[in-house]
């Protein structure tokens, strides 16, 4: 009887792993679109400005003053 018990015990738990490794591999799958969508945006942004906020920040400030 404690035989079957732990038999299983070990089914659930190879079971167990098994879908974790499943759910850590979708996890990780959606870890790498966000990355990889957040540097495309990010390499967009700047857009070859030279600075992102500080080009675009003094052009505005020059604009608005005179």
């Amino acid at each position: 009887m404690i035989l079957w018990i732990l038999l299983f015990l070990l089914i659930l738990v190879v079971f167990g792993f098994g879908f974790t490794m499943q759910t850590l591999w979708w996890v990780a799958a959606v870890l790498l679109v966000v990355w990889i969508v957040g540097f495309a945006m990010r390499g967009r942004s700047s857009g070859g400005r030279g600075g992102g906020r500080r080009g675009g920040g003094g052009r505005r400030y020059g604009r608005s003053r005179g």
